[in-house]
């Protein structure tokens, strides 16, 4: 089987995958770079397949790497790999989160219901994944595993990264009545509701928020500069 690793360098990280005469599936336009007798091929999907692909503007060319070596996927990146066991059971990603995963999970698109999942951040379209093995999905930042049991989450933003297939997933206005709506200023809110476990990412890494404020100490410090040759 392959064996999966995050690499961090200067806070940096991107993943690494050890084959030894396995196969591992990737996300299009994920390789970073690979040393090693490795062979890549891409599949062309099913018919079905592609006209989702081309009414999601999801990539379904997901290549495979075999051979004896090491693969290295990325961008390098300031937020967070995570590695995670799937048992025979389905999960839903955020679009962008999957990032590669062993040859035998199934990587599809699953289309939300309703167009107000626009307004909910997360948009109509969603990747699945299915089956045994490793997958390795991709946050901004850190993962809070939330358990349901018969119960109700309301997520303000795309913060659910992942989520088991299983649950029901909803985008509507927060709050009863229109006033409510209107005074509350929550506006659309994702309800993931049932038994089974979401995956948040409810704040960026502590890097990312960190190249937030230099950009943002860069920009207020160029102002009066500015102001002065205006």
């Amino acid at each position: 089987m392959p064996q999966y690793e995050i690499v961090d360098s200067e806070e940096l990280r991107m993943v690494k995958v050890t084959l030894n005469g396995d196969t591992v599936r990737g996300e299009s336009g994920a390789l970073h770079y690979m040393i090693g007798n490795i062979e890549m091929v891409t599949k062309a999907p099913s018919v079905g397949g592609f006209l989702k692909s081309m009414v999601s503007g999801e990539s379904v060319f997901r290549p495979t790497f075999t051979g004896v070596g090491e693969v290295y996927f990325g961008p390098p990146t300031f937020g967070e790999y995570h590695i995670l066991e799937l048992d025979g059971n389905s999960m839903v990603l955020d679009s962008g989160a999957y990032v590669c995963s062993d040859e035998g999970i199934e990587v599809g698109i699953i289309r939300n219901k309703g167009m107000s999942m626009l307004a909910g951040g997360e948009g109509i379209w969603q990747t699945t994944v299915s089956g045994t093995g490793t997958l390795i999905y991709y946050s901004e930042g850190p993962i809070q595993e939330i358990n349901l049991s018969n119960s109700t989450l309301t997520v303000d933003g795309n913060f659910a990264v992942a989520r088991d297939a299983s649950l029901n997933f909803e985008t509507r206005m927060l709050g009863k009545g229109l006033m409510s709506k209107i005074a509350g200023g929550e506006g659309f809110v994702n309800i993931i509701s049932g038994t089974g476990k979401v995956y948040l990412s409810p704040v960026p890494s502590r890097f990312n928020n960190l190249a937030g404020r230099v950009i943002n100490d860069t920009v207020s410090g160029m102002i009066p500069f500015l102001n002065r040759n205006n």
